[in-house]
């Protein structure tokens, strides 16, 4: 059963990542990431964790848009994959995207010696 969800859930994930593309709504930009989604055991709920590369406030407002999307995106989901019940959609704003890129700049801006300076030394 674990299976079947996992492989249920990225196939609602590739197919969102899809669909969000043909939402008219301006709210919904195309730098949008769908970063996870967690589909229940019984396969009635759905999170679906949306980051925008513009940050965390783009991304809240995306997900309103997608709320006053949901029934398109449901019948979009029903017609693409074959499930007895669809799930219903929460879409929830995440943060992990610029978080990540955080990281990497701070990681960027330390002064780190490479191997070349190491391999010098040895010598």
């Amino acid at each position: 059963m674990a299976f079947r969800v996992g492989r249920t859930s990225e196939d609602i994930k590739r197919e969102l990542t899809d669909i969000m593309h043909h939402i008219k709504d301006p709210r919904v930009s195309s730098l949008l990431t769908i970063i996870k989604v967690e589909l229940s055991n019984d396969m009635s709920h759905c999170k679906v964790y949306i980051s925008s590369l513009e940050g965390m406030d783009k991304a809240k407002e995306a997900v309103k848009g997608l709320n006053n999307a949901n029934g398109f995106i449901k019948h979009e989901i029903n017609t693409r994959i074959k499930m007895r019940r669809v799930p219903d959609f929460h879409f929830i704003p995440d943060d992990s995207t610029e978080y990540s890129a955080d990281i990497a700049r701070i990681l960027n801006s330390l002064d780190i010696q490479h191997d070349e300076d190491e391999q010098t030394d040895e010598e």
